[in-house]
């Protein structure tokens, strides 16, 4: 194979780097993902809905500006795929759901315009559970999406097909959603690097209605820490229409000084997590101590048990509010989904008021944990890839778990606001990927960042790829 016909597998700096020095165009990457994405997607169900064309016209105008020395952005020219419940001004926003099949936006969300406006190629929208509501990828509109790691089993979700195609070359970086670890989860179960970025880091306007509160972040997904910069770097920054973005860029912190302290926490209350993540995501927390910063490994400084009620609780509310004000959108939902939103319209508001009340308290008991720690460390995951057409494993190191046994680390994160970045380990002795996620103080985007970088040089793993 040429170089061109190998140009899926360069990463997002690398591409920049081709483009600037005359080496390598954005035409000839366009022409490759393609073609790389006729090769791959009919086996793993990633990418739902592709625009060729376009991403060509587009590819060859960035093509031009590098030809004159005038790129946009250091994103100019890089194919990305966007999760399908993103705002797309000449795409479907089906948000996996049969009642939202014809759904055109009048316009891109705020996070895609900026890519747009940055010379990004996108290159088509990624599969994702109705209503973005589960940890794996099916859904009656497009089927279900299987991980390109082993085809039977899932990617994990919400962001399952946004993992499912980076993972298996189909574009060098995604855009993905996380309302409870569904950036970081996939991430963790395809082998990349998931950002979740605090509350308001990436402003958000024109999309579709929050059924998580203020939980919900848009965030990259690349397969190296480098990669996942460069897009937050593009996507950042506050807009008067999202007055949170304005709090994160005010809470932006100084990367410190090394030896940083970060606690390691194995497990959340004793809830069971897969051997061999326990055993890799504990060596991975060596190397941050073999690169000079003070690691404890303890208890979670955070009583979370308020999450077992208060997580479902908001997701319930969340879609009875949206088929209140959307009642053409209830006809075509899963019956589960319908369920779910007859039993939150069944709360009273004293009952949601509590729940705000203790995501208001988590998030200044945070506070507090920060002064202590620099950085939380812990799995991503509580449980390796589980058959793709399942919703969540109903086992995890021989214990029963439920709906969220899996998620277990995650969710709390999004509710208290942080930052934080998933990124691999040693995969399991089947070569099914393990991540970790470290979780920084609000604010505190660019040193989570940092630390992922210096991790990942002491223990790469970007010339991992499964074998399709």
């Amino acid at each position: 194979m040429d170089k061109h016909e190998q140009a899926w597998r360069l990463s997002a700096v690398q591409l920049q780097q081709r483009y600037r020095s005359g080496t390598l165009t954005p035409r000839a990457v366009a022409q490759a993902c393609l073609a790389r994405l006729d090769a791959v997607n009919p086996r793993i169900n990633a990418v739902i809905a592709r625009r060729e064309e376009a991403m060509l016209r587009e590819a060859d105008a960035a093509t031009e500006r590098y030809g004159t020395g005038k790129p946009l952005s250091a994103m100019d020219g890089i194919p990305v795929t966007i999760k399908d419940n993103l705002a797309t001004a000449d795409q479907a926003a089906t948000w996996g759901s049969p009642a939202l099949r014809a759904h055109r936006p009048a316009r891109d969300e705020l996070p895609v315009a900026r890519l747009r406006e940055a010379g990004a190629l996108i290159i088509g929208k990624t599969n994702l559970p109705e209503f973005a509501l589960e940890g794996y990828t099916d859904n009656r509109l497009f089927g279900v999406t299987s991980n390109p790691w082993n085809l039977a089993l899932t990617p994990g979700g919400s962001s399952g097909g946004a993992v499912a195609g980076l993972a298996a070359g189909i574009a060098p970086l995604a855009l993905g959603t996380d309302g409870g670890g569904s950036i970081r989860r996939p991430a963790s179960h395809c082998g990349l690097v998931g950002f979740k970025p605090s509350i308001g880091a990436v402003a958000r306007a024109g999309g579709l209605p929050s059924l998580l509160l203020d939980f919900e972040v848009v965030g990259p997904l690349a397969r190296t820490v480098a990669d996942a910069r460069m897009m937050f770097d593009v996507l950042r920054g506050p807009r008067a229409t999202d007055w949170r973005s304005f709090a994160a860029s005010g809470a932006r912190q100084t990367p410190r000084q090394k030896p940083l302290r970060i606690l390691y926490v194995p497990t959340i209350a004793g809830a069971p997590v897969d051997p061999e993540i326990a055993a890799n995501c504990a060596g991975a927390a060596k190397v941050f101590q073999s690169l000079g910063h003070i690691v404890d490994e303890g208890e979670m400084p955070l009583n979370l048990d308020f999450m077992t009620e208060t997580w479902p609780l908001i997701g319930q509310v969340g879609l009875a509010r949206l088929f209140e004000a959307q009642p053409e959108w209830r006809g075509g939902a899963a019956s589960k989904y319908l369920d779910m939103a007859e039993a939150g319209a069944k709360y009273g508001a004293s009952r949601l008021w509590r729940a705000l009340e203790d995501i208001e308290r988590l998030r200044q008991q945070c506070a507090a944990v920060f002064d202590a720690y620099d950085m939380l460390v812990t799995p991503a995951a509580a449980a390796l890839p589980w058959p793709a057409r399942e919703a969540y494993p109903p086992t995890i190191a021989g214990q029963s778990v439920g709906p969220r046994g899996h998620a277990v680390f995650t969710g709390w994160v999004n509710a208290a606001g942080l930052p934080a970045l998933a990124v691999p380990a040693a995969p399991s002795s089947t070569g099914l990927p393990i991540g970790i996620q470290l979780i920084g103080a609000y604010g505190a985007d660019d040193l989570l960042l940092d630390l992922g970088d210096a991790y990942e040089a002491a223990a790469p793993w970007a010339d991992r790829w499964p074998d399709l």
